[in-house]
């Protein structure tokens, strides 16, 4: 994924700060990696390489980690996070068609996120409302019996709400612009 502006100081201020706090060991490789996850959001490339150059170890092992255990995130989260559920009663009441529906409408796949960072697209095991099945988490919000269709009806209220907001904030830059 391509890395936005002033990103890349932003990645290289946090790992020296977390390798700065830490002894350079491999020992540490996991805790390194999830405190840099936690002030990034994600592991970029970038940062997996400049820990393994902190740590004296192949980027490759780094890497590897990463890619081993599923707490790590190598996308960004988009500013909308929709999780769809495949646990057992949602699977069986097509969770799976209603994961394939948000990849056809967002034009991603599970475990990615949109290229202008508005969406990301993930599988969680289980949510814990099987009653409502298939279900959808989108931000903090349990939305049930995502069916296709509901799928629309979500996509279509994010949508709008990004147009208002935009329409919010260019309207807020007029009135800063008139000050």
């Amino acid at each position: 994924m391509q890395l936005m502006e002033g990103e890349r100081e932003e990645i290289l201020a946090c790992v020296k700060e977390v390798l700065g706090e830490n002894s350079k060991t491999n020992e540490n490789l996991i805790p390194i990696l999830q405190q840099v996850q936690a002030k990034l959001g994600y592991l970029p490339a970038l940062a997996m390489e400049k820990i393994a150059e902190g740590l004296d170890a192949p980027a490759a092992d780094v890497y590897g980690i990463a890619t081993f255990y599923n707490q790590f995130r190598l996308n960004p989260p988009g500013k909308h996070e929709v999780r769809v559920c495949l646990g057992t009663a949602c699977y069986m009441a097509g969770g799976n068609i209603t994961l394939e529906s948000f990849e056809r409408r967002m034009e991603i796949k599970e475990g990615e996120t949109t290229p202008d960072r508005h969406y990301s697209l993930d599988r969680v095991a289980c949510v814990g409302c099987c009653s409502l099945a298939p279900v959808v988490v989108v931000d903090e919000e349990v939305e049930g019996k995502a069916t296709p269709t509901r799928v629309d009806g979500i996509m279509l209220a994010l949508e709008e709400d990004r147009e208002n907001t935009g329409k919010q904030e260019s309207e807020e830059g007029e009135k800063s612009g008139q000050n």
